[in-house]
């Protein structure tokens, strides 16, 4: 009998949790933003500090075109809080403009209008 009680708290447990990653999985989405990230400081600068995001999965900056792919869980966050957080962070997320303050404070080479690095 207690064999029997403890395959079917086995199994329940292993329904349950097989229930809880698939409900998980169905709330992911991705986002490309457009930034005006210009090296490889910004790239570092904008994964590390929007992985400490409420709902972000993942981060990943392509330098070379600008875009960022945000993967992340769509009943914590938006694409509108992941661009403000882009802008507060020191830089533009497509049409949200980078926030003033934060980006007087990023290094030279950091900044829109430095040359080619």
């Amino acid at each position: 009998m207690k064999k029997i009680i403890k395959l079917s708290v086995s199994i329940l447990f292993i329904i349950l949790l097989s229930n809880f990653s698939f409900a998980q999985k169905k709330n992911k989405d991705e986002i490309k933003i457009k930034t005006s990230a210009v090296c490889s400081m910004c790239k570092d600068r904008i994964e590390q500090n929007l992985a400490f995001e409420k709902g972000i999965l993942d981060v990943s900056l392509d330098v070379k075109t600008k875009i960022v792919t945000v993967k992340y869980n769509s009943n914590r966050t938006n694409p509108d809080n992941i661009r403000l957080a882009i802008s507060k962070i020191g830089y533009d997320a497509d049409d949200v403009p980078a926030d003033k303050v934060a980006y007087n404070k990023l290094p030279p080479c950091c900044k829109k209008d430095a040359p080619k690095h």
